[in-house]
Protein backbone atom coordinates (compact mmCIF):
# COMPACT_ATOMS: atom_id res chain seq x y z
CA UNK A 1 0.00 0.00 0.00
CA UNK A 2 1.01 3.61 -1.38
CA UNK A 3 2.04 5.54 1.96
CA UNK A 4 0.06 9.01 1.82
CA UNK A 5 2.34 12.32 1.46
CA UNK A 6 1.99 14.56 4.39
CA UNK A 7 2.59 18.26 3.51
CA UNK A 8 6.31 18.72 5.65
CA UNK A 9 4.70 22.42 7.35
CA UNK A 10 7.87 22.58 9.53
CA UNK A 11 10.35 22.62 6.35
CA UNK A 12 12.04 25.96 6.24
CA UNK A 13 14.00 28.24 7.88
CA UNK A 14 12.80 29.76 11.27
CA UNK A 15 14.67 32.51 12.62
CA UNK A 16 14.83 32.02 16.54
CA UNK A 17 13.90 35.64 18.21
CA UNK A 18 13.79 34.34 21.78
CA UNK A 19 15.52 31.65 24.79
CA UNK A 20 14.33 31.67 28.43
CA UNK A 21 18.15 31.17 28.80
CA UNK A 22 19.65 33.34 26.94
CA UNK A 23 19.49 37.14 25.80
CA UNK A 24 18.72 38.46 22.03
CA UNK A 25 22.70 40.00 22.21
CA UNK A 26 23.70 36.28 23.01
CA UNK A 27 21.42 34.41 19.96
CA UNK A 28 22.92 36.13 16.83
CA UNK A 29 26.97 36.38 18.63
CA UNK A 30 28.24 34.07 15.59
CA UNK A 31 25.19 34.62 13.54
CA UNK A 32 21.48 35.07 13.28
CA UNK A 33 19.90 32.75 15.66
CA UNK A 34 17.99 30.01 13.41
CA UNK A 35 16.63 26.52 13.34
CA UNK A 36 16.29 24.73 9.91
CA UNK A 37 14.02 21.47 8.67
CA UNK A 38 15.06 20.20 5.76
CA UNK A 39 13.51 17.62 3.68
CA UNK A 40 13.80 13.87 4.60
CA UNK A 41 14.25 14.70 8.75
CA UNK A 42 17.22 16.19 8.35
CA UNK A 43 18.31 19.87 9.42
CA UNK A 44 20.16 22.18 11.68
CA UNK A 45 20.34 24.88 14.10
CA UNK A 46 22.69 27.57 15.39
CA UNK A 47 22.70 29.95 18.55
CA UNK A 48 25.05 32.12 20.22
CA UNK A 49 27.98 29.43 20.38
CA UNK A 50 26.00 26.51 19.76
CA UNK A 51 25.28 24.21 16.78
CA UNK A 52 23.80 20.86 15.80
CA UNK A 53 22.59 18.60 13.22
CA UNK A 54 18.90 18.02 13.80
CA UNK A 55 17.04 14.50 12.72
CA UNK A 56 13.45 15.11 13.35
CA UNK A 57 10.00 13.85 13.38
CA UNK A 58 6.25 15.60 12.53
CA UNK A 59 4.00 14.70 15.49
CA UNK A 60 1.14 16.43 17.41
CA UNK A 61 1.22 17.18 20.69
CA UNK A 62 -2.03 18.66 22.18
CA UNK A 63 -4.17 18.28 19.18
CA UNK A 64 -1.28 20.78 17.25
CA UNK A 65 1.32 20.36 14.91
CA UNK A 66 4.69 19.62 16.21
CA UNK A 67 7.77 18.67 15.89
CA UNK A 68 10.64 16.67 17.75
CA UNK A 69 13.79 15.98 17.10
CA UNK A 70 17.58 14.97 18.62
CA UNK A 71 20.91 16.66 18.02
CA UNK A 72 24.46 16.59 17.61
CA UNK A 73 26.76 19.03 17.66
CA UNK A 74 28.98 21.89 19.56
CA UNK A 75 28.72 24.22 22.17
CA UNK A 76 31.67 26.67 22.46
CA UNK A 77 33.57 23.82 20.53
CA UNK A 78 32.71 21.49 22.82
CA UNK A 79 31.08 18.12 21.88
CA UNK A 80 27.38 18.32 22.69
CA UNK A 81 24.09 16.46 22.36
CA UNK A 82 20.58 16.78 23.17
CA UNK A 83 17.13 16.49 22.25
CA UNK A 84 13.65 18.85 21.28
CA UNK A 85 10.45 20.00 20.63
CA UNK A 86 8.31 22.79 19.26
CA UNK A 87 4.51 22.81 18.64
CA UNK A 88 3.25 24.88 15.79
CA UNK A 89 1.07 28.01 17.35
CA UNK A 90 -0.29 30.56 14.99
CA UNK A 91 2.54 31.62 13.22
CA UNK A 92 5.54 30.60 15.89
CA UNK A 93 7.45 27.71 17.16
CA UNK A 94 7.29 27.68 20.84
CA UNK A 95 9.13 24.84 22.13
CA UNK A 96 12.00 23.71 24.22
CA UNK A 97 15.65 22.27 23.66
CA UNK A 98 17.83 20.12 25.80
CA UNK A 99 21.30 19.28 26.52
CA UNK A 100 22.46 15.96 27.04
CA UNK A 101 23.09 16.16 31.17
CA UNK A 102 23.34 19.81 30.57
CA UNK A 103 21.03 22.98 30.38
CA UNK A 104 17.63 23.41 28.70
CA UNK A 105 16.12 26.59 27.63
CA UNK A 106 12.58 27.51 25.68
CA UNK A 107 12.31 28.98 22.70
CA UNK A 108 10.24 31.04 20.09
CA UNK A 109 11.04 30.97 16.31
CA UNK A 110 9.19 33.13 12.85
CA UNK A 111 9.29 31.81 9.75
CA UNK A 112 11.97 33.35 8.04
CA UNK A 113 11.72 35.38 4.96
CA UNK A 114 12.14 33.55 1.97
CA UNK A 115 15.16 34.87 -0.56
CA UNK A 116 13.90 35.20 -3.83
CA UNK A 117 15.69 33.32 -6.49
CA UNK A 118 18.10 35.37 -8.34
CA UNK A 119 17.30 34.67 -12.04
CA UNK A 120 19.49 33.35 -14.61
CA UNK A 121 19.80 34.60 -18.25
Amino acid sequence: MAKSKQRNWAEGRWRIVSMDQWDEKYLDEESEAAIEFEAHNAGQFHFGYVQGEIDYRLTIRDGMPAVEFTWDGHDEMESAQGRGWAVLDGEELKGEIFFHQGDDSGFIARRAAVKPKRKTK
